[in-house]
């Protein structure tokens, strides 16, 4: 892996401000945000309720827009682009697993993997497919249908389908929120594994303390504001951070 490679960001956004209604009603969401999530790299997003932590993700994603400043994938400004060029990128250059699993239940585990590329009416690289299932452990159960799955087996499920057009960046909202802990840390390990061995950046909000520990990296969001930042972050220096940020408000 190049250093070139290693270093590029996969998404980001500067001077991101984002508000909500208008006049004495004005929410300012995010307030003046800049952070980039690199390729290569897990990041958390953590903060308390309301500190910004989804409106983020959905502005970096291409999900909402800003009221001010740029959100990027790769070189490409999102605001730059009309609603059709907009849709085509979140398609091809964007993963999305939610705490919801969303998937197909008529459709075999197969088939709700390749279902983005099958919409796309894309062949897709079938051999990074094939890696794909082996990386999330499904092999054994690609004709199964989803409701013939454990909870955890469909998140995995979930994340593979993320995956399988070879997005820059896979967003996360708090993918282990419906899971038991043990369900929880094998789709946690999986993001993890997937960062390393594709070499894509995933970027995860979450509340919990213990899923942020799996990132190489947590940024933490307090009024809208990015406040903190922590480098190979573990559960107990994470929950220090997070109750040091209660303690202030």
């Amino acid at each position: 892996m190049s250093t070139e490679t290693a270093t590029k960001t996969a998404a980001g956004v500067t001077d991101a401000v984002k508000v909500y209604g208008s006049g004495d009603t004005a929410v300012r969401a995010l307030d003046g945000v800049s952070v980039g999530f690199p390729a290569g790299r897990f990041t958390a997003i953590m903060g308390p309720s309301g500190s910004g932590k989804s409106t983020l993700m959905h502005c970096a994603a291409g999900l909402d827009t800003l009221t001010s400043g740029s959100a990027f994938i790769g070189d490409t400004e999102l605001s730059t682009l009309e609603d059709r060029r907009l849709t085509l990128l979140r398609r091809d250059r964007i993963g999305f697993v939610f705490q919801a699993f969303n998937l197909v239940p008529t459709l075999t585990v197969a088939e709700n993997i390749t279902l983005p590329l099958d919409l796309a009416g894309a062949r897709g690289d079938r051999e990074w497919v094939d890696a794909l299932v082996d990386v999330v452990g499904l092999r054994d159960r690609l004709h199964h249908r989803p409701a013939e799955l454990s909870g955890g087996q469909q998140q995995r499920v979930a994340v593979a389908r993320a995956f399988a057009g070879r997005p820059d960046v896979v967003f996360a909202d708090e993918p282990t929120g419906n899971l038991d802990s043990r369900s929880g840390e094998e789709v946690l390990g999986l993001l993890g594994r997937a960062v390393r061995h594709m070499n894509r950046a995933v970027v995860m909000v979450t509340h919990d303390p213990v899923a942020a520990a799996h990132a190489d990296e947590v940024v933490f969001l307090a009024d809208g504001r990015l406040v903190d930042r922590m480098e190979s972050p573990t559960p107990d220096k994470v929950l220090d951070r997070l109750k040091a940020f209660e303690a202030r408000t």
